[in-house]
């Protein structure tokens, strides 16, 4: 496997102050923001990507769609609105091989693109 920044992340060889961590799943602020609020939730188990989503990992998914909840509420962005992506390989926009959302908030993020015109 090439190298990955969030199985660094999760071994300790690189250092971020993690938002929020607990058995399965941590979180913490993207490097390279794009809103004022753009935090990285991560599952301490590997999973590549949404596609690898089965009955015997699911629940990570539920976990980490708890954090979310948690944080939106922590940043005061649960009444006035958010955005999570999953991006899902190459085309899907995926960077990193590694499941994650990523939490925007914290500004008006405007409309989604429309998939009809493509």
């Amino acid at each position: 496997m090439k190298k990955n920044i969030f199985i660094d992340i999760i071994k300790g060889k690189l250092k971020v102050d993690f938002i929020y961590k607990d058995k399965y799943v941590i979180a913490f602020n993207d490097i390279k923001p794009l809103s004022p609020i753009h935090i990285i939730i991560i599952p301490r188990k590997y999973i590549k990507n949404m596609n690898y989503i089965n009955s015997n990992n699911v629940f990570i998914l539920s976990k980490m769609l708890l954090v979310v909840n948690k944080l939106v509420k922590y940043n005061n962005i649960d009444k006035k609105g958010y955005r999570i992506i999953i991006n899902c390989n190459k085309d899907g926009g995926q960077e990193i091989d590694y499941l994650h959302i990523h939490l925007l908030g914290g500004c008006y993020l405007g409309k989604l693109i429309n998939l009809n015109n493509i």
